[in-house]
């Protein structure tokens, strides 16, 4: 699945991609795994209820990793390299009667953290 952001960083709800993505694979009863190939990018479920969650969250992180500081790595994207580890490149989500099992607040989000760019992200059902 391909995701496109439009800033440096951001959070994507990828809800409902994930949902059409269930429903083509047919599965009713099982397990989703999100993977995201990329060593900038990261995939989390967290809050959708308030959009504000999102920006705290970015806005959080760039607090304790800030763009620019002493890091070494030559492109100038340390900070990004670093938030992905700490968020993770992939998420398990129960599919139980053919949706995805998230409480009532909580949705699937891809992290972009050195946008814009097109990314892909890796989904598979068992």
């Amino acid at each position: 699945m391909a995701v496109q952001s439009h800033r440096r960083e951001q959070l994507i709800n990828l809800d409902q991609k994930v949902q059409e993505f269930i429903s083509k694979s047919g599965i009713q009863e099982g397990v989703l795994t999100l993977f995201v190939p990329h060593t900038t990018a990261a995939v989390t479920i967290n809050e959708n209820a308030d959009p504000d969650v999102a920006h705290d969250i970015i806005y959080g992180l760039a607090k304790f990793i800030p763009h620019r500081d002493h890091y070494r790595h030559y492109e100038g994207n340390s900070d990004a390299h670093i938030k992905a580890s700490l968020i993770g490149q992939s998420e398990v989500v129960i599919v139980s009667g053919g949706k995805p099992l998230l409480g009532t607040w909580q949705s699937v989000y891809f992290c972009e953290f050195d946008g814009p760019r097109t990314r892909r992200i890796v989904l598979r059902v068992d």
